[in-house]
């Protein structure tokens, strides 16, 4: 339809009965909404759900990697990961806010967030070695993915009030929230230091939930607009 075809010609008025139907369409759809916690509130209610998800999984599967680690190993991953797991939350929260600044792309932090966790785990990890690298490397991927999902759920519910003007990079910063939380799981519980497969199999547990949350949401929320238009 044109836009000049909804011109309404001097003089005229709408239809009532026309005017009636819409009111009554846009009355039909409309839903209590619960007020949004304020942005910072937001943050730590993500982190909560961090710790609730990772420091339980960790409990459930044993915490032997930590206890293989010496203070000074802990000292150097954990702080990090709990600071990009605090950036990852920040961002969730702007992508469910319209008109919020956005510092950085949640794809950038998920590529930065690998990056700097790799650079961590090369000057930690001496072992080179494979073992038996696809193995124990997929057993890993599988249980960090595994307890991301129960973290991207956690967020859906406590961010869903909002609204994603851009739906991919939302998912993407969900997802990469979720994925920092499966890659805390794996840090506190896997006692396999070497290298390689940390690096490798440890950390794609953030690039794939990331990419999962972007498309889950944004093919979601396209499927659910399509429903709401017909």
């Amino acid at each position: 339809m044109r836009p000049e075809d909804l011109e309404i010609l001097p003089g005229s008025a709408p239809d009532p009965a026309v005017v009636e139907r819409i009111a009554a369409a846009v009355a039909r759809d409309l839903r209590p909404v619960r007020p949004r916690p304020a942005a910072g509130a937001a943050v730590a209610g993500l982190l909560a759900v961090f710790l609730a998800v990772a420091v339980p999984a960790a409990a459930r599967l044993g915490f032997f990697g930590v206890q293989r680690m010496s203070p000074g190993v802990m000292a150097a991953i954990f702080p990090p990961l709990a600071e990009l797991a605090l950036l990852a939350a920040a961002a969730s929260v702007n992508a469910m806010t319209p008109g919020s600044k956005r510092p950085f792309h949640p794809a950038a932090l998920a590529a930065g967030g690998c990056c700097a966790m790799a650079a961590i785990f090369f000057l930690l990890f001496p072992d080179h070695s494979l073992g038996r690298f696809v193995p124990q490397g997929v057993a890993c991927l599988k249980t960090g993915l595994l307890w991301a999902a129960p973290a991207a759920v956690l967020a859906w519910i406590l961010l869903r009030g909002g609204y994603a003007v851009d739906r991919a990079a939302a998912g993407a910063a969900g997802g990469t929230f979720a994925g920092l939380a499966g890659l805390a799981v794996l840090e506190l519980h896997c006692a396999n230091f070497r290298l390689w497969h940390v690096v490798v199999w440890h950390l794609a547990v953030v690039p794939i939930a990331a990419l999962a949350g972007a498309a889950v949401y944004f093919f979601g929320s396209k499927r659910r607009d399509a429903e709401l238009m017909q």
